[in-house]
């Protein structure tokens, strides 16, 4: 059944399409921080591997509140690994298993890579898609990725 909440077809798919890119987004990111916590090595391996985890689980609960705003609006969440590593616009690094400090500068830049995107998408949710619920939730979560990214610039500065 198509939801009747007020916005056109047109507007609820492309919203969905978004939705979709910034879920690929989202569990990119999230498996980056698992992989984080599982191979983070040092001095403060300790402390890392806790705040990765913390980290990794509150992605997950943004995992799927994106996925049910896109089934919320009609539409289907993108559920398959090879859906999200082709619609990502993250990169990873296979192979590699970076620094401590050079895996929360990784993050730290997803992190604000995502908020620069949720800016965009919060934006044309308004404007162009005239959707404010989905403009409302991406604001939310762009705060979300905010605190995270501070948390993790709080780890490099001296």
């Amino acid at each position: 059944m198509i939801p009747n909440i007020g916005l056109s077809p047109g507007d609820r798919e492309s919203v969905v399409a978004l939705l979709n890119l910034l879920l690929a987004d989202e569990y990119v990111l999230y498996t980056k921080t698992r992989n984080y916590h599982w191979n983070v090595k040092g001095p403060h391996f300790h402390d890392l591997h806790k705040f990765f985890e913390s980290q990794y689980e509150a992605i997950d609960e943004t995992i799927d509140e994106v996925a049910e705003r896109a089934r919320t609006l009609g539409g289907a969440a993108a559920a398959t690994l090879v859906e999200f590593t082709h619609a990502t616009r993250l990169k990873e690094q296979p192979g590699t298993v970076p620094t401590a400090t050079q895996m929360i500068s990784n993050l730290v830049d997803d992190h604000e890579a995502i908020i620069r995107i949720l800016r965009v998408d919060q934006e044309a949710c308004t404007a162009q898609y005239h959707d404010a619920g989905t403009a409302d939730f991406l604001t939310g979560l762009m705060e979300e990725h905010e605190k995270m990214a501070w948390l993790l610039r709080a780890h490099l500065e001296s």
